[in-house]
């Protein structure tokens, strides 16, 4: 008798630890989120981040914010190929924003290092699939006739 459904081969421990990794990302993006929204709209701050008392480069870098981070956090959770991507972009706003202007923007040290730790390990991710992938196709190399 067949299967009625396909085989489907068991994820490896690096892939269920890289689904653990991106989700826990997905989480913190989302919460990084909601407090952009909550200066935003001056739940946060005592109401002095609201959006009409902020100054343009704030309000600019804010809204943005606060729209890419969550649509990074619901890529990073359903585990497809944009959320990294979009959470890079997010990262890369926020580094922007407090590496190259502290003048207006201030500087977050510890954010800025939070980010680099998740894009090493997401690198060091890749490595590792990439190595298996590696380890596999040479094993299949060696082993056919």
């Amino acid at each position: 008798m067949f299967p009625d459904s396909a085989q489907v081969p068991k994820p490896s421990l690096t892939d269920i630890l890289f689904g653990v990794f991106l989700r826990m990302v997905a989480l913190s993006a989302f919460w990084y989120g909601l407090t952009y929204w909550a200066m935003l709209i001056g739940y946060s701050f005592e109401g002095q981040g609201r959006f009409d008392l902020l100054p343009v480069p704030w309000r600019a870098a804010a809204s943005a914010l606060a729209v890419i981070f969550p649509v990074a956090a619901v890529g990073l959770w359903l585990l497809v190929s944009w959320g990294p991507v979009i959470w890079l972009l997010g990262a890369a706003v926020e580094l922007t924003m407090f590496e190259f202007y502290p003048a207006v923007f201030g500087t977050q040290p510890l954010l800025l290092a939070a980010h680099g730790a998740v894009v090493f390990t997401f690198l060091a991710f890749q490595a590792a699939f990439a190595w298996g992938r590696y380890k596999k196709a040479r094993d299949a190399r060696v082993h056919s006739p």
